[in-house]
């Protein structure tokens, strides 16, 4: 006689809503609101969420009643009533009978109903400091000094499962920009000098070595890489990835500012920003589908064409092939995060020099970029025949759903990158709307005010939907990779390939939930980010190596087969997860409610002798009006809070020009701490 019978290792997450003694039980229901009893055991380990550091962090206090049972001592001494649980362990179907068996019951407090670890005042310092640490040991061997020179010689693009450099001598620009935005986030929360120094030798190497000016000055192409041979090195103009392999894709030159952009928000360095400047040239003068785009043979319907052909340097070149006259989310989308916002953040309120001209020319520039990426993405990319916007269209902005391997499908992780950063520009437009009010620019005020609606009302749809749907795990946790647009399967939700789920797109939904929790006040938001931050910090960190796992199962599992077990490549490199560290440290103190002296942060900046200018702004990031204000700035270690602290708790420009600067490099350093309201 047959019969029915299955084991398989799962994991389930959930509020704890009960504990059975006479059964050595506890229930979990999860957010999709099934109802899973976890039956506990002798081998049943329990184990509080540690950091990227390893550290052991269980500070429950171990109970000695209930007759000496250890296994009813630890379900009392771990869990408590509403507790988000996530368990691991064997579910076993026999017949008509199910048995889930918890072997490891994973804790997120250090303390049975303390604060989660990821809330706590130092988790994301902590984080960021050790993955920039692992990074430049396994590059420099300890080294805290740097030179250009060390990163030509030691850099690399592709690095192993240990972060070691591996066989694969290219460095590519991109990634070189990335890991530099790391460092300067680092610098930001730390103040510690060892990534500025970093991130500012790799910003001299990234700029002899890679950048390509026009005859004339004026525009600024970034290579795609160098790979070192026998002989010598081999510059590569044109990418040799993937489905960009041959062409000059955008989104590699928007992450060639990634770095450039954080690098210059704490330096003021002129040059760079120079260098920025030119680039942006370029995006308009190459890339830009714009009205006077028309006498070139384009459409002129705006945005930003993919890729370029290296020779042509046109987008609609045969060559091209499959890219030939297409816009994506990257190539529209990507300018926001990857540098647009810090520029904007450093540009306005204009700094203050001598000779305004050229910096309000570029502030006009970024400002009128962000209205109108942010007006493409709100009209072209969503669909209302699909819960998942278009992520790639042909030159007229019809969407392209025969893309090579995309098709018609959706990654969960764009459609919340397009949440979160909709949330966060929508801060920003609300200040400008404010600020056109008041220069009598009513019609221009009204324009951004719609603007501003726009974005919340299409950042909340996706958000919202990610979740209803199961886009975001309502059963395990954590954000899925791909899915079908139009599923085809009788359910609400068609996975592409398998249900893994990628590092970055875990990013993407921490931030966007708890950026729209700070602009909503919403419960359920905070909910939804604070149990993707769970799924990442348990299940993404490896604690071994102190890095990051690409790639996991739906369970959480880390998948560490061939590219996935790599630690840097063109896919992965020091940013995304020091993106998370920073921004998530930044909306946590801003955002969730805690004791007032938890919430106030501190964020560090280098002010160069080589600056062209008189003050710098300070500003985190896009918030809401009024969140946050200026309550102390010390530079060189001394106070300069009277001196130097706005009279308006709106302005977050501060003179720097008469400062004394450091007798070493004539820097200035400056703390600036921010209080919460």
């Amino acid at each position: 006689m047959g019969f029915n019978s299955q084991a398989e290792t799962m994991t389930v997450a959930g509020k704890v809503t009960g504990i059975n003694d006479n059964d050595k039980t506890f229930t979990l229901q999860t957010r999709g609101g099934d109802v899973v009893e976890v039956n506990v055991g002798e081998t049943t380990n329990y184990q509080v969420m540690s950091n990227v550091d390893g550290v052991p962090r269980d500070r429950t206090e171990i109970m000695d009643n209930y007759g000496g049972d250890e296994v009813l001592q630890n379900l009392h001494r771990y869990l408590a009533q509403d507790a988000l649980v996530f368990a691991r362990g064997n579910n076993l179907e026999y017949d008509d009978r199910q048995r889930f068996e918890g072997r490891i019951v994973y804790l997120l407090p250090a303390q049975r109903g303390g604060t989660y670890g990821f809330e706590e005042t130092h988790w994301w310092i902590d984080q960021i400091s050790r993955l920039a640490d692992r990074w430049l040991d396994q590059l420099f061997s300890g080294e805290r000094q740097y030179t250009s020179e060390d990163f030509a010689r030691s850099y690399r693009t592709y690095l192993n499962p240990l972060g070691q450099a591996g066989q694969n001598t290219v460095q590519e620009c991109a990634t070189l920009s990335r890991l530099i935005y790391g460092l300067a986030s680092t610098y930001l929360l730390t103040g510690t000098e060892r990534y500025f120094y970093a991130a500012k030798a790799a910003v001299d190497y990234q700029r002899q070595a890679f950048r390509s000016l026009s005859h004339d000055g004026k525009h600024c192409f970034w290579a795609f890489g160098r790979r070192r041979e026998d002989v010598g090195e081999r510059l590569l103009p044109a990418s040799e990835f993937g489905d960009d392999y041959g062409a000059i894709p955008l989104y590699e030159q928007i992450y060639a500012l990634a770095g450039l952009a954080q690098y210059y928000r704490i330096t003021a360095d002129w040059a760079v920003l120079e260098d920025i400047r030119r680039t942006l040239r370029t995006f308009y003068d190459y890339f830009r589908d714009s009205p006077e785009a028309k006498e070139r043979g384009f459409p002129g319907m705006g945005g930003y064409f993919s890729h370029l052909d290296p020779v042509t340097r046109r987008p609609d070149v045969a060559a091209l092939g499959a890219n030939r006259s297409r816009k994506n989310w990257n190539s529209v989308g990507d300018h926001i995060p990857a540098y647009l916002v810090n520029l904007i953040l450093a540009l306005d309120p204009l700094p203050r020099r001598s000779g305004r001209e050229e910096l309000e020319s570029l502030q006009a520039d970024a400002i009128a970029m962000l209205e109108e990426t942010v007006s493409l993405i709100t009209q072209k990319f969503p669909d209302e025949n699909s819960d998942y916007v278009n992520e790639r269209f042909h030159a007229d902005w019809t969407p392209d759903h025969e893309y090579r391997w995309q098709q018609n499908r959706a990654i969960v992780g764009h459609n919340l990158k397009i949440a979160w950063n909709l949330t966060r520009c929508s801060f920003y437009l609300q200040d400008y709307e404010r600020e056109l009010s008041n220069r009598g620019q009513h019609e221009a005020a009204g324009r951004i005010q719609a603007l501003h609606r726009q974005c919340i009302e299409l950042a909340r749809r996706l958000g919202d939907r990610m979740a209803e749907i199961g886009a975001v795990d309502p059963f395990h946790g954590g954000v899925f990779d791909a899915v079908e647009r139009q599923p085809h399967n009788g359910m609400p939700i068609e996975f592409t390939w398998e249900t893994t789920k990628d590092f970055w797109q875990q990013e993407q939904g921490i931030l966007a939930y708890l950026a729209l929790y700070g602009a909503t006040h919403e419960r359920h938001y905070l909910e939804l980010a604070q149990e993707c931050a769970a799924f990442w910090n348990l299940f993404f960190l490896d604690r071994d190596n102190q890095g990051i796992f690409f790639r996991a199962t739906e369970g959480g599992l880390p998948i560490v087969q061939g590219m996935y077990g790599q630690k840097g490549g063109h896919s992965v490199s020091g940013y995304h997860a020091f993106e998370l560290n920073y921004l998530a440290h930044l909306y946590t103190r801003t955002y969730v409610e805690r004791d007032e002296e938890d919430r106030d942060f501190t964020l560090y900046f280098k002010v160069l002798n080589t600056r062209g200018q008189e003050s710098i702004n300070v500003l985190p990031d896009f918030v809401p009006p009024g969140r946050v204000e200026i309550a102390e700035i010390h530079a060189n270690g001394v106070d300069y809070t009277t001196d130097l602290k706005p009279h308006d708790p709106t302005d977050f420009q501060i003179l720097v020009d008469d400062l004394p600067t450091s007798s070493e490099d004539g820097s200035i350093s400056l703390a600036v701490r921010f209080a919460v309201h």
